[in-house]
């Protein structure tokens, strides 16, 4: 029965880990594109990897890897990825695009 428990415990505590590094990637990918007057399509990102990983401290985090799709002029479909390590974003990375003045 303690097992149980402890696992039904860890279970929650990765939906609650999950949900809440989805949030943090969805917020900065919005802001990234706002920076940078792109447009950020679907108002979602997608959960690509996850994956046991160490942050700078040296302790093992979970680091999950984020898909997203932007625009730049609305014609066309780019994506750009994040990276969030242990409650922080770690890396962004955008296809090209064009910048529109």
């Amino acid at each position: 029965m303690l097992i149980l428990l402890v696992v039904l415990i860890a279970l929650i505590w990765f939906w609650y880990d999950s949900l809440s590094a989805l949030e943090l990637a969805r917020q900065q990918g919005k802001k990234v594109c706002q920076e940078a007057n792109l447009q950020f399509l679907d108002d979602t990102v997608e959960n690509i990897k996850t994956r046991l990983a160490r942050n700078e401290q040296g302790r093992r985090v979970l680091q999950r890897t984020y898909r997203f799709q932007f625009s730049e002029t609305g014609d066309s479909r780019l994506e750009g990825q994040l990276v969030v390590s242990g409650g922080k974003v770690g890396s962004l990375t955008l296809e090209p695009y064009q910048i529109m003045y």
